[in-house]
């Protein structure tokens, strides 16, 4: 089983932040993960970037910019991830041709002399000698999913998919069958971004798998502890923050700033989300028995 189980392992709903590793350099990067971990993550979002993220708002893709211009490639990629000195599960949010490619590009011998066929396995593969811990794919329709399926299970790694509000019932079903860890309940339509207010529509897209024997985690515009609150108290068993975070890293590369700086705002941003995820599975209907 995948230790991506253990984010949602107490009765705690889970915090998972996301970051672009090498945003804006590899050292200040790491730093900014250790110190989401610190102010209570319990699982997080590594991006690989990708120079096509489609599901991006113009948040992260300047963070990928940044990340991209600064050298990383997958293998930058995995050491950085070898490298990190945090005890949560990771996991790899990239795209589809990235993880297709990898073995090819890159060289893997298949066989003396050989190098391996366009396919998911190699990368899989060393993504789980790093320390990776399942997979977000936002281009891959489970309908496709089944050699990284596969690869995923010969390597015990999970592999979570995007629940939008628009996802028709035939592939509710698809998704079920193929995901693992948690399912990335999409808040609202559109691509990724930090908002004013949550979407009305949570509740309405967590109702709709909520027979699931998988947690349901709900991103997409999540940027305040109040925002975490309401979404786990709708039902949620974790919450996905990623442009609220990355706004604070591009605030410090915008205004020069330190990175330990940065760092500290990252850590105290971290435990307020956490604190309105808490705050939120108080006020849940459950927790009031109701």
């Amino acid at each position: 089983m995948s230790r991506l189980s253990e984010a949602f392992a107490t009765d705690e709903p889970a915090f998972i932040p996301y970051l672009a590793v090498g945003d804006p350099d590899i050292a200040s990067s790491k730093q900014y993960v250790e110190a989401l971990v610190e102010g209570g993550a319990d699982c997080v979002e590594l991006g690989l970037p990708f120079s096509e993220p489609i599901a991006e708002g113009q948040t992260i893709q300047q963070a990928i910019v940044r990340s991209l211009s600064g050298g990383i490639t997958p293998e930058a990629y995995f050491e950085f991830v070898d490298d990190l000195d945090v005890d949560v599960p990771l996991v790899c949010m990239t795209y589809y041709n990235l993880i297709f490619r990898y073995g090819a590009d890159s060289g893997t011998a298949a066989g003396e002399g050989d190098h391996t066929a366009p396919g998911p396995r190699p990368f899989v593969k060393r993504a789980a000698e790093v320390g990776i811990d399942g997979f977000v794919v936002p281009d891959l329709p489970a309908e496709e999913a089944g050699d990284l399926r596969d690869a995923c299970d010969e390597f015990d790694l999970g592999l979570v998919f995007i629940v939008a509000p628009t996802t028709t019932d035939d592939r509710l079903d698809t998704i079920r069958e193929q995901v693992s860890g948690y399912v990335y309940v999409q808040a609202r339509m559109g691509v990724t971004g930090a908002q004013a207010d949550v979407s009305d529509r949570t509740a309405e897209s967590l109702a709709r798998i909520a027979n699931w024997d998988v947690p349901k985690a709900v991103g997409f515009g999540i940027s305040t502890g109040d925002h975490a609150a309401r979404v786990v108290s709708a039902g949620a068993d974790g919450i996905i923050v990623g442009s609220a975070l990355v706004d604070i890293v591009a605030d410090g590369v915008e205004n020069d700033r330190a990175t330990a700086d940065v760092a500290d705002d990252l850590r105290e941003k971290a435990r307020e989300l956490k604190d309105g995820a808490l705050r939120g599975a108080r006020e849940s209907p459950e927790a009031q028995g109701e």
